[in-house]
Parts: C-alpha cells; structure tokens; sequence
C-alpha cells in the first residue's frame, strides 16, 4: 500500500491486488482530532483503515474518493477497533 499526501487533507492511497486500485481520501484535521485525538498520524490512521477495510472487502469494493469519516458509516466497529489500537 502507499500513501502519498497531495494536500493536507487529501491523500491518495494505492492499493495492490488483482487489480490495483486508487483512492482518494480526505482526512480533515477535525477528523483527525476526533478520530485520533492527535495520537498517531494522518498517514498511520489510513494505513489501519485500509487495513480495516480490506480485511472486510476488495480493494476494487473500496470507494475511490471519500472522507475518512464514511467508514463507521458502513462499518459501525470502526470507531472502537480503532481505539484499542491507539490505546
């Protein structure tokens, strides 16, 4: 997987499979802070969230453009399982 930042908030992430993929994701600060409470970087919270994800679905399944917040949406264990690692 890699991880390359276009902005601050924006990054796009690449993801080898069958088919590699890319994904454009956006991780505000706002996000950020609530996600993670400064505990790790933007770049640590997307690796554990497509992690996340890809032990879920494919990489093809993963939406190429969303804000990191959508994730708890469809996985509503996001949240906590991403606690117990920042803990």
């Amino acid at each position: 997987m890699k991880i390359e930042k276009l902005t601050e908030d924006v990054f796009k992430v690449t993801v080898p499979g069958s088919k590699t993929t890319q994904h454009e994701v956006t991780v505000t600060d706002i996000a950020y802070q609530h996600l993670t409470s400064g505990r790790t970087t933007k770049e640590e919270l997307l690796e554990f969230s497509f992690k996340f994800l890809l032990d879920r679905e494919p990489n093809t399944s993963i939406l190429s453009q969303f804000d990191i917040t959508v994730i708890s949406q469809y996985f509503p264990e996001y949240d906590s399982e991403l606690l117990q690692i920042l803990t």
